[in-house]
Formats: structure tokens, C-alpha cells, sequence
């Protein structure tokens, strides 16, 4: 199957890009609307970048089926869907992540946009960095997928069975780095990411929070290009599907901080997620999985453990 190489599509995705990030991070952050507010706005706004990510979908379909054949639109949104669902679900597994941090130092919800701004942007770095090698490996390496597939597969099963436990942060690796070079207080002031007292400067809890973040964001990456690649390795499906779930994950942390508790046992249905794609990489010359069964599959999994942790919530 070939890949999209409409040079209008890539230019079209990439003004959409520079708008969407604007917006999200820039016009947003100055003007405190929206996600940190109230659980209305942040629903609200997780809403319009989903319904983004269908539109561009749609205009996706339409093209490819004006351009070539209906068979290779269908395939095209089909791998578009199933990437993005498997990177969303990933993303809210990143987001808890996130919470975690943001409680342990404390950081409170009016400074906390100013690291989702500084780590969208990074992460849309990283991951177009990752992409472009794991395009290149595949393409040179074919073997390369199945070492994917078996890593998929055993993060998934150490994720599924992994104890729930919070770690004591300031007692990591990180933080004792940090101190050999960094004095470090508990003090904020603001969205400041370091302070001067008595004519020292001072790093404050905002900028282990971003280190942190910047840490986070690079484990996950390393699991959400890879699971991509057992759907496809068109680098157009690739690139915009991981870019639509990035987008927005500000106001989604947002609607979903205040009920992680009630999802506690989405993470294991995440953790079947990478199992599936791994296990669909692994058989891939035996066995072929469509990219639509592979579709319903991700979304059972996710439904049920959904519905399940709403239903066992946690007290």
C-alpha cells in the first residue's frame, strides 16, 4: 500500500499545526481561558480537538478518494483512527503521570500551563525526531518491527501487572542530580522556574516539574512511536495522528485530574493495548490483523476497562 504524498496535505497539516499551538499554548496561556478554569471548559475544549481530529479525517478520506481509488481513502482513515486512538490512550497513561508530579511538588493549577506550553512543544520535537528514525530504521531494518513488537509486548505485560504505588519524587536519581548543580527550594512565586534569595539564585518546584515532565514525556514516546508502527508506517498517518493526540492534552489533564481515581483500572486496559499491537507486530508474517479489526479490538479493550473503573471506582 503507498503512502500519502500529497505535498498540499503536508503544507495544509502544518499551517493547521502552527495555528493549533497558538492557540493551545500561547493565546490560552496568557489569556487563563479554558481547561485550568473549570471541568466545563476543559470538556469543552478536549471536545473541539477531537472534533478536529475527525474533521481532518474526513477532509483526509475526501482527498485521497478524489486523488486515487475509495479503497486506499478507506484504508488511509482507518490507519488515521486506530493510531490515534491507540496514541490518545497512551497520552492519558502520560497524563496521570503528569498528575502525580504536579501533586508531589505541590504545583498549583494556575502555573501548571506554563510546563504544558513549554512540554507540547518539546514533545512535537521529539516525536517528529522519533518518527523521521523510526521511519528510516524500518525502511532500511524490516526486522527492526519485530524487536518492536517484542518490547510492546513486555512493557505491556510489566504495566499490567505492575503494583500501584506512588514513588516519594524527591527522593530520585533526578532530584540528587539536580542538587550537585542547582540549589532547589520549596518556595513559588509565580510561574517562575528559579528565584533569587539572599543573591543566590534558586530553582523552584515549577522547574523540577518541567524536568520531570520532559523526562515522562521521553519514557512514553519510546512506547507510543513504536505501537503506531504495528498499524502503519506511512510517516503522513503517523506524524498527524500523534500530533492530534498531543493536542489538547492541556485541558484533558484537566477534566481527567479530578477523577483519575475513578479510572484507576484504565491503565491495565493500556497495558492490553501494547500487548495487542505487540503481539500484532510479532505474527505479522503468519498472521495478518486488519487495521480494522485491530480498531474494534483497541476500542473494546478500552470501553471495558473504562466502564469497569466507573463501576469499581475507587473510594
Amino acid at each position: 500500500m503507498h503512502n500519502v504524498e500529497n505535498i498540499w496535505m503536508w503544507i495544509g497539516f502544518s499551517v493547521f499545526l502552527v495555528i493549533a499551538l497558538t492557540i493551545d499554548t500561547v493565546w490560552l496561556g496568557k489569556k487563563h481561558i479554558g481547561p485550568h478554569e473549570s471541568i466545563k471548559a476543559s470538556l469543552y475544549w478536549t471536545t473541539a480537538w477531537i472534533v478536529c481530529a475527525f474533521i481532518f479525517n474526513a477532509i483526509l478520506w475526501l482527498d485521497l478518494y478524489l486523488t486515487s481509488t475509495i479503497s486506499f481513502a478507506n484504508q488511509k482513515s482507518l490507519e488515521f483512527l486506530a493510531g490515534y486512538l491507540i496514541e490518545k490512550s497512551l497520552s492519558i497513561d502520560n497524563l496521570f503521570a503528569f498528575y502525580m508530579v504536579f501533586h508531589q511538588f505541590r504545583i498549583p493549577a494556575d502555573s501548571q500551563h506554563r510546563i504544558f506550553s513549554l512540554g507540547i512543544w518539546s514533545a512535537i520535537v521529539l516525536r517528529l525526531l522519533l518518527i523521521l528514525f523510526g521511519v528510516w530504521l524500518i525502511t532500511h531494518f524490516h526486522w527492526i518491527l519485530y524487536l518492536m513488537g517484542v518490547f510492546l509486548f513486555f512493557t505491556g505485560i510489566k504495566m499490567f501487572f505492575a503494583e500501584e504505588q506512588e514513588k516519594d519524587l524527591a527522593d530520585t536519581w533526578t532530584v540528587k542530580l539536580i542538587k550537585r548543580f542547582i540549589r532547589i527550594t520549596t518556595e513559588m512565586k509565580g510561574q517562575h522556574f528559579f528565584i533569587r534569595k539572599n543573591k543566590l539564585w534558586y530553582a523552584t518546584p515549577l522547574f523540577l516539574g518541567l524536568i520531570f515532565i520532559e523526562i515522562s514525556d521521553i519514557v512514553f514516546a519510546f512506547d507510543s512511536i513504536p505501537a503506531i508502527f504495528a498499524i502503519t508506517t506511512d510517516p503522513f498517518i503517523v506524524w498527524t495522528s500523534n500530533i492530534f493526540a498531543i493536542l489538547g492534552l492541556r485541558a484533558l489533564y484537566f477534566l481527567l485530574a479530578g477523577m483519575a481515581y475513578r479510572l484507576h483500572m484504565l491503565k491495565h486496559g493500556i497495558a492490553l493495548v501494547l500487548i495487542f499491537v505487540g503481539t500484532k507486530m510479532l505474527i505479522a508474517p503468519w498472521v495478518e490483523v486488519s487495521v480494522l479489526w485491530s480498531l474494534s479490538i483497541i476500542i473494546s479493550i478500552l470501553l471495558v476497562f473504562t466502564i469497569l473503573s466507573i463501576k469499581y471506582s475507587k473510594k
